[in-house]
Parts: C-alpha cells; sequence; structure tokens
C-alpha cells in the first residue's frame, strides 16, 4: 500500500494524489493506491469519486480512498470555501459520497453543492464499490460518523502514545454493532523513519523533523520543540523512529493495543533528511520491518490480522 496525502502548502509536494497515483499504477502490478487523506470538504463528491474511479480502472481494481476534513485549511479559501461552514461541509459531503458508492443513480439535496436528480455518475469501479476509509485525529463525533456511514476508520496517530486512541476503537465497534455493521477494519498512520541503529535513525531524522514541526507549530500556537519531547515520542510515542527491531516492535505493540489491522508508516516527517537516506529507510522498512512485525505478530497476535504497509 502507498498512500498520498493533499496539500497545498510549501513543506508538501503534491496537491492532487490520484494524479501521482495513476502514474505509479503504471508502474507497478500489486501495491494498492490510496490518498492520504483527500480533503473532501473542500472538493466535490463526484469529482472525487469520478477520479477515484478512474485510478481504479487504470490500476485493475487497486484503488483506495480516504477521505478526511484536512487538519490545514489552505484548500478552503484557495477553492472558495468558508471556514465557518467547516463541519457542514463535511456533514453534507460524506453524505452524499456515501450514497455514490453504490453506483446507481442519485438523488441528493442540501447547502453546500447543486442537487441531483437520479444522477448516474461514471466510471464505475472494477469491483462495484470503492474501497474507503474515513481519517479521524480524535473526535469521538467523527468516530461515530464513520461507523454510521460504515466506513473503515484510519486514525491519525501523529501525538502520544497509541493506547490513548484504543477508547475511539471502543467507541467505533460499539457504533458498528449499533448500526448493525460487521466489524471493520481500522488502521493507524505515524510518522516514522527506519536506519541500522536507532542513534542514527535518530540523529537523521531529528533536525528536518524539528524544522517542519516548528514551522506548522508557529502558525497554531505551539512552543518549539525540545529534544526531550522528541525523545519522548521515540520511545513510547507516536514516533515510530529507529532500527529494525525498535520499530518493528513499537508497530506490532500498537497493532495490538488497537485491534488494528493495518498500519501506515508516513515519511513526509523525513523532511530534509538525504534522498538515499530515505530510499534506505523504505527499504529496509518494506525488506526488514514488515517481515518482522508478522513475526511478533505471529507470536502474539492481534485480535484482527493486523498488518504493516
Amino acid at each position: 500500500m502507498v498512500a498520498l496525502g493533499e496539500h497545498h502548502r510549501p513543506e508538501y509536494a503534491i496537491s492532487s494524489p490520484e494524479t501521482v497515483l495513476a502514474g505509479i499504477a503504471t508502474a507497478t502490478e500489486r501495491i494498492r493506491l490510496a490518498s492520504g487523506v483527500t480533503v473532501l470538504s473542500s472538493d466535490d463528491p463526484v469529482r472525487v469519486f469520478q477520479r477515484f474511479a478512474t485510478l481504479d480502472a487504470l490500476s485493475r481494481g487497486r484503488a483506495e480512498v480516504i477521505l478526511g476534513r484536512g487538519s490545514f485549511t489552505e484548500s478552503f479559501p484557495l477553492f472558495g470555501y468558508d471556514l465557518k461552514d467547516y463541519e457542514v461541509l463535511f456533514d453534507e459531503k460524506i453524505d452524499l459520497f456515501h450514497r455514490l458508492l453504490d453506483e446507481k443513480p442519485v438523488t441528493w439535496k442540501g447547502t453546500t453543492r447543486a442537487a441531483l436528480n437520479e444522477a448516474d455518475v461514471y466510471p464505475k469501479t472494477e469491483s462495484g464499490r470503492l474501497s474507503t476509509w474515513v481519517g479521524v485525529g480524535g473526535s469521538p463525533q467523527s468516530v461515530i460518523r464513520t461507523a454510521h456511514y460504515g466506513f473503515r476508520l484510519m486514525l491519525a496517530v501523529i501525538g502520544g502514545a497509541p493506547d490513548r486512541f484504543a477508547p475511539y476503537v471502543d467507541l467505533y465497534r460499539r457504533a458498528n454493532e449499533r448500526g448493525g455493521t460487521t466489524a471493520l477494519p481500522v488502521g493507524l498512520h505515524s510518522p516514522g523513519f527506519v536506519a541500522p541503529t536507532d542513534e542514527e535513525a535518530k540523529e537523521l531524522f531529528y533536525p528536518g523533523y524539528r524544522e517542519i514541526r516548528d514551522r506548522i507549530g508557529a502558525l497554531r500556537g505551539w512552543p518549539p520543540l525540545r529534544r526531550s519531547e522528541f525523545e519522548a515520542e521515540v520511545e513510547r510515542g507516536s514516533l515510530y523512529v529507529g532500527s529494525v527491531e525498535t520499530v518493528a516492535t513499537r508497530i506490532a505493540h500498537a497493532i495490538r493495543v488497537l485491534d488494528a489491522g493495518r498500519f501506515d508508516m508516513v515519511y513526509s516527517a523525513a523532511g530534509t533528511v538525504s534522498a538515499s537516506a530515505r530510499l534506505r529507510a523504505v527499504e529496509l522498512y518494506g525488506t526488514q520491518v514488515i517481515p518482522r512485525v508478522r513475526e511478533l505478530l505471529a507470536e502474539r497476535p492481534a485480535t484482527t490480522a493486523g498488518a504493516a504497509r
């Protein structure tokens, strides 16, 4: 699985994940292709569905979409939306997107886009239903909404220990049960970086991570990152930074405590790390970390069949 996020700011290169994913689709055969996330609130649900259905066709059924409200807000004024409508934009658009997934004529009316009357949307997907997740950062209301629509839950664990997100997984499972739906997969994504040793991984990762974190933090009123805070996040928090064994052990723990079926490592926080070191990190993750996580989970599995990706 590779997931690319949508951003509209200088720290990030990709504003249209599905365009880049389409390019990746032409050079790959098995890897699944997802956004991470698509900012649905400032986009049109019909166009999002069409773009990902097209990607699904190009990739022969390998497309997935992760929908979100967006942790950054640049896309709202850029595309003509008012932030005061932040909640209603997502509420209405996720409702419409849910209806589009049935791939039948849709009748819908709201306040954030033109109404639809028996509109048939093309293209259709190969499987008949686009695999859809919703990215959630820690709002109980968002968790319940995700369960209500029968979407898979992707937790953005970007601060603190994964254990603190366990109540959200419990809430999601209970909401699934109340809605009469089968238990759906839960995933999490967190920043990380792999190197031959723990010390090398931390020394390579820290400067770029601190730069990005402080730049964004200055806009949000956060104090500058201290090295002790970074070390705490690496030891027991949301940063999966270290050697193969260290990272694999921490991922296996996160999968167990959250009963997760999927773990996505976020590479964008690597910042100023050289291209060769980033490539090595990806290779170590794919060839050594993932197999080791599978070994650890085989020894003591999560309730569901968790997997690192």
